[in-house]
């Protein structure tokens, strides 16, 4: 909090600055230029009182939780809202190979609301335990037949506390004389075996189904291969997501997570092993020939080594140019005894032998090129050749690789309807868990989609809309980010606060016009009348200027007649005055004499 106040005073701060530079501007300008402190202080106080208002959280949109009804056929739908395991089984059986003191399944499940809740009421099966052996069933309403219809089993689960290693998936227990729900484990025939699984960073999103080979009556599991998509968020997120997985009679298949498709494909096709097997197979009685010759490239056997390869030759000799550096220390060892190393107290020199102090490098030697015997740097030989080998040429027998031949496969079947599975009649949870809180919700089979997606909506839907309501907006996040981490206040004042405040500066920063009111007010000019007389009075001092020049030509040429006329009496007086007469008009015609231009 205290830096949240340190950086909305370095902000308010620089908000000042550029008000203070806009008001030294304006000094001169009038009263009537807009006032942005006052404008900034009204800004701030409302961004404070708008702060405090928005300080309190609006109330949070209210979902109200209603079980979720089934709107079609269903072979089996179960919500926990009851708030009891009533229809479920738990298994007291053992598993086999195992330890006596972890072989029970007496891992504990229970019916409680989910951590965190945002839907008051709505309850789900949770795995409670770790590190234990969990298993619990319940029978359908009726046994699921694959026939002309599709398969369709979707459910919840959220991992409350994560998940370190466990899985959360389901298995569609085959119809079977022998099944015991009150005996279910891990080698009880299923159908179907569908949901996440996770172990250390492998995680993994099941989808195994059981064949039976029509020959031989054995089963054998056939798994989908891996989705593209990343499942992590899925395991980790602490939400609650919806599983789907859909079976057409036309044998295609789709994994959903989330009502999104992470994978899909072809029971003949995209699973592992195939679900038929090849028509020919390499015969096992079948060897290859003894002079089968698989190289295809072979030395040149009429290859020679030449005379002048040394083979002895080393890789790398001394440099004969190379020279000792000045400052060599060729008598001082490079190591050196501790002086300051002292002989413990408790040295026993009968058990430890004869005490000697550990070696240091020596100081001498850190302000010198170097100590002890010098010896020349290696360098590459330019002789050497190393061991020599004949040329490798084509081979003229080379046959290729050797494969056995194909016989047709004795086990070959074709099942062009791998979607006939067997029958099934319960739906069971066999687990073991390293973290406990499992929670599992809302389970339904059926065999149409609309059904599901009602179901879905009734259920995950609200759960996902509660969230979204509980989760805060974008402010709200924001806020939460910068309380973790200080640092991000930083990076929203200079990515919004700052430019905010450039804008301010530079759109106001301009000078306002003085408005015709303020003149009104004042006797001084507007800007138009101010041009209008500076116009007029230049105008008159040319016209002015025009004038004198005409009066001085006319006031000239009268001087020249009256000179004419009176010419002889002229002669008769003083010299002396005909240049002073000249002197006079010169002095008449100067442009001193002249008037100013008044601009």
């Amino acid at each position: 909090m205290e830096l949240k106040r340190l950086l909305y005073v370095t902000l308010l701060a620089l908000g000042m600055f550029a008000v203070q530079a806009h008001d030294i501007d304006d000094d001169n300008d009038g009263d009537d230029i807009v006032d942005i402190e006052d404008d900034l202080d009204d800004g701030i106080e409302e961004v404070e009182e708008s702060k405090s208002e928005t300080s309190t959280p609006p109330p949070t949109p209210k979902v109200t939780y209603r079980p979720p009804v089934p709107t079609g056929e269903v072979y089996f739908a179960e919500s926990f809202d009851k708030g009891t395991l009533d229809g479920w089984i738990l298994s007291r059986a053992k598993k086999d190979d195992t330890d006596d003191e972890i072989a029970k399944y007496d891992g504990k499940w229970e019916v409680q609301d989910m951590k965190d809740t945002k839907l008051p009421g709505d309850k789900g099966l949770v795995l409670v335990t770790r590190a234990k052996h969990h298993a619990i069933s319940s029978r359908l309403s009726k046994p699921f037949v694959f026939d002309t219809k599709p398969l369709i089993i979707q459910y919840e689960v959220n991992f409350q506390n994560g998940i370190e290693c466990g899985g959360a998936y389901v298995k569609l227990l085959s119809k079977t004389p022998e099944l015991n729900l009150d005996q279910f484990h891990d080698k009880t025939p299923y159908t179907i075996m569908f949901g996440p699984d996770k172990c250390g960073e492998d995680y993994k999103l099941h989808f195994i189904f059981r064949h039976k080979n029509p020959k031989t009556g054995k089963y054998e599991e056939k798994h989908a291969k891996r989705p593209d998509a990343d499942l992590k968020t899925y395991f980790t997120d602490k939400k609650t997501h919806l599983y789907t997985l859909v079976l057409n009679p036309d044998n295609s298949f789709e994994i959903l997570v989330d009502q999104n498709v992470v994978n899909s494909g072809n029971l003949l096709n995209d699973m592992s092993p195939p679900v038929n097997p090849p028509r020919e197979i390499e015969d096992p009685n079948d060897q290859k020939p003894e002079d089968w010759d698989e190289r295809p490239k072979i030395p040149d056997p009429d290859a020679v080594k030449p005379d002048d390869w040394d083979e002895d030759a080393p890789a790398k000799i001394a440099d004969e140019n190379a020279v000792k550096p000045e400052g060599w220390l060729d008598d001082e060892p490079e190591y050196v005894a501790d002086p300051d190393a002292e002989k413990p107290e408790d040295w026993d020199e009968d058990m430890d032998g004869e005490w000697e102090a550990p070696q240091i490098a020596n100081p001498k030697c850190e302000t010198a090129p170097g100590c002890g015997t010098w010896q020349r740097p290696m360098i590459d030989n330019p002789n050497y050749k190393g061991k020599w080998k004949p040329p490798m040429i084509d081979n003229v027998n080379y046959q290729g690789i050797w494969k056995p031949r194909k016989i047709p496969n004795p086990d070959f079947f074709e099942d062009l309807e791998p979607f006939k599975m067997t029958p099934f009649s319960a739906v069971g949870l066999e687990l073991w868990s390293m973290t406990s809180d499992i929670f599992f919700d809302n389970f339904i089979i059926c065999t149409e989609r609309a059904v599901a997606d009602d179901w879905a909506s009734d259920g995950w839907g609200l759960k996902k809309a509660a969230d979204g309501a509980a989760e805060p907006g974008v402010v709200g996040q924001m806020m939460a980010a910068a309380e973790e981490r200080p640092w991000l206040w930083v990076v929203y004042i200079l990515t919004v606060a700052l430019p905010v405040f450039l804008v301010v500066l530079f759109c106001c920063s301009g000078k306002k016009q003085p408005s015709a009111a303020e003149y009104k007010k004042t006797d001084a000019p507007q800007p138009d009348v101010m041009d209008e007389d500076k116009e007029e009075e230049r105008d008159k001092g040319d016209k002015e200027e025009e004038d004198e020049e005409e009066t001085n030509e006319e006031k000239l040429g009268s001087d020249a007649d009256i000179g004419s006329a009176s010419q002889e009496e002229e002669e008769d007086e003083d010299e002396d005055r005909k240049p002073a007469s000249e002197e006079e008009e010169t002095v008449n015609r100067s442009p001193r004499n002249r008037k100013p231009r008044k601009d």
